[in-house]
């Protein structure tokens, strides 16, 4: 197969890595800071160290043994309010070739496995190839506030897919 191949589970540098892809593509596009790269960085070490895989879930984009995208499943509350689907990304210079559908489409099948009810996802406006991903793969708007939990004002999203 052509292209990154799709790696499941913790690999060392991942930590450093997914935080890097988030840090340089939000400062880059919508100005986000230290205090955004804290943000990544903090959540998911947190996640990693209590990482269940009975019902979490990783999984890396790997092109030449770099991580170049990722994608997280968060099933410590599925069961009340749903699987989280965190740290999403995909590096910008292969944005567009199928990979983050790839990753997407590994994390809802491990969700159904899992028997995970229903996903869901917090992102913003303006990310709109995302919000067409999510989309295009069943999850639905569902609710939209304004919030400052990112280091900036923007408007948050709720997506969610039942399963």
């Amino acid at each position: 197969m052509k292209g990154p191949q799709i790696h499941s589970g913790y690999v060392p540098g991942a930590i450093g890595k997914i935080t890097e892809l988030h840090a340089r593509y939000y400062h880059r596009f919508w100005d986000f800071g230290l205090f955004f790269e804290r943000k990544v960085a903090d959540g998911l070490t947190e996640f990693l160290g209590r990482f269940d895989a009975r019902r979490d879930g990783l999984w890396l984009a790997v092109s030449e043994d770099t991580i170049v995208g990722s994608i997280a499943i968060d099933g410590k509350s599925a069961q009340q309010a749903g699987a989280h689907l965190r740290w999403f990304i995909v590096d910008m210079d292969i944005q567009s070739t199928g990979v983050g559908r790839r990753l997407l489409e590994r994390a809802i099948s491990f969700c159904r496995e899992c028997r995970h009810p229903k996903i869901y996802l917090w992102t913003f406006e303006g990310l709109d190839a995302a919000s067409h991903l999510y989309e295009s793969s069943g999850f639905t708007l569902s609710k939209e506030i304004m919030e400052d939990s990112w280091g900036k004002s923007v408007k948050e999203q709720l997506f969610e897919k039942v399963l």
